[in-house]
């Protein structure tokens, strides 16, 4: 796990770097951030105070993506995965349909555009079905790497945000 003071200053540049790319964007998809993965509170607090609309996914039971509306940092819940999820509704799952920016999570991606998630497959079954908004994974600087194993069913992702700026893949 990284330093809590390199996780911190990794969250105020990923919320510079990250406002930037979001320009003008009216509705973002998003994670919150858990763990080790590159903190995106700062970025998802501050597209709020921008007044974007963030959705955050929900795991379901069946398992698929459901998607809820980050209104409050303090009113997400940890879900039996550990991931941090807001209530999902049905207003919030055809909403993150017309998202202008998807942010991802990642374990590592490559210049080709190649993202390896946390193995649950649940970005790549929501994605082919996806809005028009780029997608982008949320990545350390490191994870962004010349070549990944990858399958047909992987989904590509268009760009990489890290803590030094936006890259651009594929």
């Amino acid at each position: 796990m990284r330093p809590s003071a390199e996780r911190e200053a990794a969250g105020r540049l990923l919320m510079t770097h990250g406002l930037g790319l979001a320009g003008q964007a009216r509705v973002v998809v998003a994670h919150a951030a858990t763990g080790s993965e590159p903190p995106t509170r700062p970025l998802l607090e501050a597209l709020l105070a921008r007044g974007v609309r963030v959705l955050l996914p929900v795991v379901t039971a069946d398992p698929t993506l459901g998607w809820g509306e980050l209104v409050d940092w303090s009113l997400l819940a940890t879900s039996a995965m550990g991931l941090l999820e807001p209530a999902a509704s049905e207003e919030a799952a055809a909403a993150a349909r017309t998202a202008d920016l998807l942010l991802v999570p990642a374990v590592a991606v490559d210049r080709a555009g190649n993202r390896l998630g946390r193995g649950g497959g649940y970005f790549d079954r929501w994605l082919p079905v996806r809005p028009p908004g780029r997608v982008v994974a949320v990545v350390y600087d490191d994870e962004v790497l010349e070549a990944l194993p990858h399958e047909p069913h992987d989904r590509r992702v268009d760009q990489a945000l890290t803590p030094s700026g936006v890259i651009p893949l594929g």
